[in-house]
């Protein structure tokens, strides 16, 4: 196991690494009583989620949060699946489904036992608002949180990683990259931040589980309790 002693902060990546975005929205969508295909409407919004912040890094749009760029998604989806007729009420709603995202089942275990020796924080493209509601309707005990709208940089941009360590007065090289997403990690190891690996076999539904991934990183989890016993192991 490499050497991670000099370790301070753990930064965590949260849709899909520390919350089931696609199950909430599933869950959530059967209680509106609405005949529509949920999982199909969580997946394409999702699929929506990087293009939007492509058109952000590329300068065709001025920095919009994250929640702006989920309802510009949404808008688009609305006639495919029969929901014109919504009212901006309910539309607000649903978009602010994001904020009420559960976590995983082995999420909050895991992080109380990291923040027993790490500062603990969100390193999510969310905005801060959106984070700071789901970590209170969740149970998220973070120590602060830290989002790309500080930077005003999406993730992978690595000026998103490093205005995360400069408002954590840390050095790259003492604060961890928590993700279930390899692109994710290899743009943090880019900046000079340690990397752990999650796996979240079911982001995308238990119809098409992810492989546990070739590429290998510092720490390697099957989950978050999984990662706080080998943090503690260090």
């Amino acid at each position: 196991m490499p050497d991670l002693s000099s370790i301070r902060a753990l930064t965590f990546d949260v849709f899909g690494t520390v919350v089931d975005w696609r199950g909430t929205i599933i869950e959530e969508g059967k209680t509106w009583e609405i005949d529509l295909d949920w999982a199909a409407l969580a997946d394409g919004w999702r699929a929506g989620y990087q293009p939007a912040m492509q058109r952000v890094r590329s300068g065709e749009l001025g920095w919009t949060r994250l929640d702006d760029l989920h309802r510009m998604i949404l808008d688009g989806l609305l006639p495919a699946f029969g929901l014109n007729g919504l009212s901006e009420e309910r539309l607000d709603h649903l978009n602010r489904v994001w904020h009420r995202l559960r976590p995983w089942p082995d999420a909050l275990e895991g992080l109380t036992r990291l923040k027993q020796k790490y500062i603990i924080a969100p390193l999510s493209n969310g905005n801060l608002s959106l984070l700071t509601n789901m970590a209170k309707h969740a149970g998220l005990s973070w120590d602060c949180i830290l989002s790309a709208e500080l930077a005003r940089h999406y993730k992978p941009d690595p000026e998103a990683y490093l205005t995360a360590c400069r408002l954590l007065d840390l050095p790259p090289e003492q604060v961890l990259m928590v993700a279930a997403h390899e692109g994710d990690l290899r743009a943090a190891a880019s900046v000079g931040m340690r990397t752990a690996y999650v796996h979240r076999p079911l982001e995308y539904g238990p119809e098409h589980p992810k492989p546990w991934p070739a590429e290998t990183f510092d720490l390697m989890a099957q989950d978050f309790v999984h990662l706080a016993a080998l943090s503690e192991e260090t």
